[in-house]
């Protein structure tokens, strides 16, 4: 059985590094050096470091011993390229909405986008070296989120991190299902 999930978020938080943390293939990239033409356009505070950007999709795949496999897509964080997410999430089970407690209002278009389609999603905390930590309590204020969806912390570095991200999502799927 494939199960499609969406991967989203604000420029910069860590969607790509997630894709490549679980995938088992080689992961799609596409992804382009940041050029003289983003500045004034896509917004640096906070990852300044950033060089590249998603300008398409991310794709990656995990496969489970029971016969389950997760095809990963992760979408560009722009508000430019945000026409792609319609075609995007058709056929999609859920969402993994990654949020970065530096810069929380970059989450807020990602929920609106999957609450108003009634798609299961969980918010994924990145926590960044640096960021300041915040209860979970405090982070689901700041994001105005209903206590029935899932918001965990993680390090998308990690691969067993990010497994977990994708576990707490498709349990949370099911558990709507």
């Amino acid at each position: 059985m494939a199960l499609k999930i969406l991967v989203a978020g604000g420029f910069g938080v860590g969607k790509t590094t997630l894709v490549g943390a679980v995938s088992e293939i080689r992961p799609l990239r596409t992804e382009e050096a940041l050029t003289n033409a983003s500045v004034g356009v896509d917004d640096l505070r906070g990852v300044e470091g950033k060089t590249t950007t998603t300008v398409a999709m991310d794709f990656g795949r995990l496969a489970f011993n029971d016969g389950i496999a997760l095809y990963l897509f992760g979408t560009p964080g722009q508000e430019r390229f945000w026409f792609m997410w319609d075609e995007m999430v058709y056929g999609a089970i859920g969402a993994v909405v990654l949020a970065d407690t530096r810069r929380l209002a970059d989450s807020f278009d990602s929920i609106d986008f999957f609450e108003q389609r009634d798609i299961p999603f969980v918010v994924a905390v990145n926590c960044f070296e640096g960021a300041r930590s915040h209860t979970l309590g405090q982070i689901r204020t700041a994001l105005d989120v209903d206590p029935r969806i899932p918001i965990v912390l993680c390090d998308v570095r990690q691969r067993a991190s990010a497994k977990s991200v994708l576990i707490s999502l498709v349990e949370h799927a099911l558990d709507l299902a």
